[in-house]
């Protein structure tokens, strides 16, 4: 699998249309509670954006789309919610990979799986296994997954790897390939859903210089519509990865 730079080391291509989108789907459970619903019917829901969105991604020529399914931190939440995400995370798996595979859509999983039943795991396994040849779009599911774990993770693989390795001879180019997603370049852009301006322990490594695009939107409302607002608004964007506008100016004469 090949690796990627680092945009603090090499100046990636920009392009209208961004090559790597991650998202945080935020507000699923708000979407039911507004409707007088259970906080589980918004993530049903949320299942519709979801495919709806990757379908999008994939018809605009976005090559990656990275989506925030479950991070380390949400296991605070109420026990039957959990109980209802693990639930229907299989049944989705179950459902989806067929159609990714006819959509030639590769489907990858970040994060730490050992805390998920054998059961989720067998199924990522074999979804993985199933789309490892799709060329048409990456979909990488973050599940289980922190930024901080991710950076600590390729550090101890790194070091595995490397037992004699001095401090002053730690580099990004070596931690690079340890990280969870050293298969896809960094994201062009971050997009968030309902409402909340941060980025929540999501690819913290990797949104080093990563365009980042909030909307009010609730996640189940997130639409093909949106996507293009999200699209227009990136288009509309300086991206100068320590340059200037002058610099930039020149480049492009």
């Amino acid at each position: 699998m090949s690796q990627h730079s680092s945009s603090t080391l090499v100046i990636p291509e920009v392009s209208a249309i961004p090559r790597h989108v991650a998202i945080i789907m935020d507000g699923n459970g708000r979407w039911a509670s507004k409707r007088m619903m259970p906080r589980v019917a918004g993530h049903s829901e949320g299942l519709g954006a979801v495919r709806n969105i990757v379908q999008e991604c994939r018809k605009f020529g976005v090559e990656y789309l990275t989506v925030f399914a479950f991070s380390s931190e949400n296991w605070r939440r109420p026990p039957e919610e959990v109980g209802f995400l693990m639930k229907l995370f299989l049944k989705s798996l179950k459902g989806e990979v067929s159609r990714l595979a006819e959509s030639d859509i590769a489907l990858r999983l970040i994060g730490d799986l050992s805390r998920f039943d054998l059961a989720i795991q067998e199924m990522v396994e074999f979804s993985e296994d199933l789309t490892a040849n799709c060329k048409g779009l990456t979909l990488t599911i973050a599940a289980n997954y922190g930024g901080r774990w991710d950076i600590l993770q390729a550090m101890r693989q790194c070091l595995a790897k490397n037992p004699n390795l001095k401090p002053e001879q730690v580099s990004e180019e070596l931690l690079q390939p340890h990280l969870s997603m050293a298969y896809a370049p960094e994201p062009d852009l971050f997009i968030r859903t309902g409402g909340e301006q941060r980025v929540s322990n999501f690819l913290l490594w990797q949104l080093a210089y990563t365009e980042l695009y909030f909307t009010d939107i609730l996640w189940p409302d997130f639409d093909e519509q949106e996507l293009h607002k999200a699209f227009e608004w990136f288009s509309q964007r300086e991206r100068r990865f320590g340059r200037t506008s002058a610099q930039l100016a020149t480049h492009k004469l």
